[in-house]
């Protein structure tokens, strides 16, 4: 899970600062992964091996990957373009954050409610769950982020979406961030508490996983927060920035 979360991330930081001529060949290998990981969960839903759980649990997150994709090469955002202007706060400077994003929201929701439609009362539905919860993940991460939080990681912002920039705030603290922390601890040892109870290999592997990757939630809410260089996790992922903005110019 470690590993799958690392890398994936990593990999779509490298495809979305490559030159825009590259993106249609990106999306499209992104959505034929979409498919057959999809097609993955299906053919696994009805099987309760422990192959089964690591199957199931790929697709969900690879799921997701096609979501974050599609949003950073700019394929899925919403129907604004641009950037907030200045002084703009409250309620209105949300709207404009959400007009950004509409697109890439209800993708999401299509996804979900499409994951559930092929396991969800299903005996193997540990991809629906990882997806579930990759999804939360991010919501709580995006809030804040527009909320303000230390580290916003703009330098992960490709130069073609700069839009989303306009709505990253830097604070020392917001209201939201220790509901969000308290949250993610919590269900990270409620998760680690059913795999430790699980009597079943395949029962304990699927929480396990699904436990690392709610771990890994409160691990990048922390970041958020504290002075440490979270780019260096991806570092490997980034050297391309400057030829694809030459690219782009």
């Amino acid at each position: 899970a470690l590993f799958l979360w690392w890398f994936a991330t990593g990999l779509i930081f490298f495809l979305d600062q490559l030159p825009v001529r590259t993106f249609k060949w990106s999306m499209a290998g992104g959505t034929a992964l979409l498919a057959a990981s999809l097609w993955v969960i299906w053919a696994m839903s009805g099987d309760s091996s422990l192959f089964a759980v690591y199957a199931s649990f790929t697709g969900g997150v690879l799921a997701w990957g096609w979501q974050e994709l599609s949003l950073y090469t700019g394929y899925v955002t919403g129907p604004r373009k641009q950037s907030c202007p200045a002084g703009c706060s409250g309620w209105r400077h949300f709207g404009h954050a959400l007009g950004v994003n509409l697109w890439h929201e209800v993708a999401i929701v299509a996804v979900a409610l499409t994951l559930w439609g092929l396991c969800g009362k299903a005996v193997n539905n540990w991809g629906l769950w990882a997806y579930m919860l990759l999804w939360a993940m991010h919501l709580s991460a995006r809030l804040n982020v527009f909320l303000g939080v230390r580290n916003v990681s703009e330098e992960f912002v490709p130069a073609h979406m700069a839009v989303l920039k306009s709505f990253l705030t830097v604070k020392p603290m917001n209201l939201l961030f220790p509901f969000s922390i308290t949250a993610a601890t919590i269900g990270a040892v409620l998760l680690f508490q059913q795999a430790i109870s699980a009597d079943l290999a395949a029962e304990r592997a699927g929480w396990s996983l699904l436990a690392a990757l709610a771990a890994l939630a409160v691990f990048e809410h922390w970041m958020l927060m504290l002075p440490v260089p979270v780019e260096k996790l991806w570092k490997w992922s980034l050297p391309v920035r400057q030829d694809a903005a030459k690219s782009r110019n």
